[in-house]
């Protein structure tokens, strides 16, 4: 039951609905905006997808938006099972991925075009009216293009049930296809059917590295019609990198040597890698680098062996230099606790082995010609040249710019949708499962207070005007998020990344997780951190990615009796391996949530071409009885509160107390 509006609440909050009488100046306005949002309301959720971890594999994850995770498919399948038998389904669905590529083919091989353009575009047109149902016809204008979008809404608004509108569709499809607009409104329509099947994109961190394309997935997302993203410590490294933090710099550049996708820096942001390679070149001339050879594929890469032998030389000479840089942050700030991982000091070239933890572990490679032993984390005057000029590229690259722009524009280190709290990695947690009090700055800070702190620094760190202490200060702590122990983009006891290029002996290389991963499983324990951050709701859920799941060995996404959801299904091929898929997609619609397992992406020629697409399997993760609407979304009670505010106005209109005017 409503609560009676009074004229003392109108007077509380006159001044606002004063400036609300702007946009609704009289009665009918206003009355007309309360029976369109309460018409909103009552429409089903638009779907949710969720990503995690795309680490630059650009085919794969533009595949599985233009694909829906599969929902496009699905959606074919259901209009015409009876229609149509499965080759011309999937050529329709190739068409939909793919259309500007598909056109190409099917017009070498089609006699009759326009008899195929006339029945292709009438079922495209139905596949567009079943994904466009669950919008207003508002909402569909607005996604609609502009050069078509009279046609289209006209398309979409026509029944065929009547023999009259059958004919008026007809002649409309015939007249696209006689004007020579055909391929044109099959890209239209076939780019508005992947748009409206997803309605909201959810990136849970780690767009960057070990792929080789992050760029071309922040060129995707940047012109996304709706996203957010979560911060991984990958994507906060390069923002530190952007920012000129050249610890960040120094990793940002051996993780790419390390996967040979020095593309990225060059051809991706303009980063001139020149002085480094020649630097490299003649610093090891005489060094195999075996340590330093980039993890690939060497059957299938194009590289000459001459191009892997300098990427293994450059790959071994930023490293060095990454280790010096990281003992200066390491020296500022003992708060950090990061000494271990000062090693330089601790090797002993006669042995041939370095001392870590109080035990002795055998060098795999002992040359070190530009390590002072009597000053071991001193750059050489070459080594600053090379921080300096790759400095200069990094916060200078226009591109590198718009992506973090963007990163930072839609993104934060944590948000709240629909009962769900979202974040990359973890909750710093005690061994009793209590929230973690860490240090930043001058304070500790745990929990909601501890992520809300974190993403603050990272918007001072980059947007600062001046090198205030507190500024600089907040340029280093980005670099400890990116591998700093009690990091919640992390949250490890360490990055053990000389260790692993320095010794075969792997139990060197191990990192030890945080408790987070150890007591997730505990339902009581995810409440918990539900609580802290206030997240409400009889199904809610934290859902996060950052280490992978393995399916391969039986480990299952989904845990702590559903109320946490590891989206980490390995789209990084170097982590296919480890899990056995390759990715996971979380649907949330407005039936429940359904999880989709991807089979590796071939490639797009063979989408195109053999109508490939990504196997996946669907698994229902939580289904509810009752349809979800956008009343029972965020959205929805921001649209009551604009309803509330409104029945205000209308009170102030009929009480006198705001008088009409008419529209401008």
């Amino acid at each position: 039951m409503k609560k009676e509006i009074t004229n003392n609440d109108i007077c509380e909050d006159l001044r606002y609905l004063q400036l609300l009488a702007r946009s609704f100046p009289t009665i009918a306005a206003a009355s007309t905006e309360i029976i369109n949002l309460e018409a909103i309301l009552n429409l089903p959720k638009g779907t949710e997808h969720f990503l995690a971890d795309l680490h630059g594999e650009y085919e794969a994850f533009q595949h599985v938006l233009r694909n829906a995770s599969g929902a496009i498919k699905r959606k074919v399948r259901e209009i015409f099972s009876e229609t149509l038998g499965n080759k011309e389904q999937k050529e329709l669905c190739t068409l939909i991925y793919y259309p500007e590529l598909k056109l190409d083919l099917v017009k070498q091989s089609t006699d009759d075009i326009d008899d195929w353009y006339f029945i292709t575009l009438n079922r495209l047109v139905r596949v567009c009216r079943n994904v466009s149902s669950k919008y207003t016809r508002s909402k569909v204008r607005k996604a609609l293009p502009v050069e078509f979008a009279y046609i289209i809404q006209e398309l979409l608004h026509e029944t065929s049930v009547d023999p009259n509108k059958q004919a008026y569709v007809d002649v409309v499809v015939k007249t696209i296809i006689s004007t020579g607009r055909a391929d044109d409104f099959i890209i239209a329509i076939c780019n508005l059917i992947q748009r409206l099947t997803i309605d909201m994109l959810h990136i849970l961190g780690d767009v960057y590295d070990r792929g080789p394309n992050p760029d071309k997935i922040m060129d995707i997302l940047c012109d996304y019609h709706n996203f957010d993203i979560q911060w991984g410590n990958h994507d906060i490294l390069w923002m530190g990198a952007a920012a000129g933090n050249d610890c960040c710099i120094a990793n940002v550049v051996r993780i790419a040597l390390r996967y040979a996708n020095q593309g990225v820096l060059e051809d991706g942001y303009g980063i001139n890698m020149l002085p480094l390679a020649t630097f490299a070149m003649y610093t090891y001339a005489d060094d195999d680098c075996t340590m330093f050879v980039p993890k690939i594929d060497m059957e299938a890469t194009s590289l000459s062996d001459r191009t892997i032998r300098l990427i293994s030389q450059m790959h071994k000479a930023i490293s060095i230099i990454q280790f010096k840089l990281e003992a200066a942050v390491i020296k500022r700030h003992p708060e950090f606790e990061m000494d271990d991982r000062l090693i330089l000091h601790k090797l002993d070239l006669e042995k041939k082995v370095f001392n870590l933890d109080g035990k002795e572990y055998a060098l795999a490679d002992t040359n070190f010609p530009t390590v002072d032993p009597s000053d071991p984390y001193k750059l050489t005057n070459e080594e600053l040249d090379i921080v300096n000029k790759l400095h200069k590229s990094f916060v200078h690259s226009e591109k590198l710019k718009k992506h973090m722009t963007c990163l930072f524009r839609h993104g934060c280190i944590y948000t709240i949708s629909n009962s769900n709290l979202l974040y990359h990695a973890s909750i710093p947690l005690n061994e009793d499962g209590s929230l973690k009090d860490v240090q930043v700055g001058d304070k500790k800070y745990h929990g909601k207070e501890l992520l809300g702190a974190v993403g603050n620094l990272i918007r001072e760190a980059y947007f600062r005007t001046e090198d205030s202490p507190s500024a600089l200060y907040a340029l280093d702590f980005i670099w400890y998020l990116w591998c700093g122990k009690d990091s919640p983009a992390f949250d490890k006891d360490k990055m053990s990344t000389f260790e692993r290029y320095f010794t075969k002996d792997k139990a060197a290389h191990k990192e030890q997780k945080g408790y987070y991963y150890i007591l997730r499983d505990n339902e009581e324990v995810c409440d918990m951190i539900l609580d802290e951050f206030g997240v409400t709701g009889e199904h809610r859920h934290i859902i996060n990615g950052h280490v992978p799941v393995k399916t391969i060995k039986g480990e299952h996404p989904v845990k702590a009796n559903g109320k946490l959801m590891v989206i980490d299904g390995g789209f990084s091929k170097a982590y296919q391996p480890e899990t056995g898929i390759a990715g996971y997609t979380l649907v949330f619609h407005s039936r429940g949530f359904q999880l989709v397992q991807h089979e590796p992406f071939t490639s797009i020629t063979k989408a195109v071409e053999e109508g490939q697409d990504i196997k996946s399997t669907t698994q229902i993760v939580e289904m509810s009885e009752h349809r979800m609407m956008v009343k029972d979304t965020d959205k929805g009670r921001e649209l009551m509160h604009q309803i509330a505010d409104l029945e205000k106005l209308l009170t102030a209109y009929h009480n006198g107390l705001i008088k009409e005017t008419e529209p401008k």
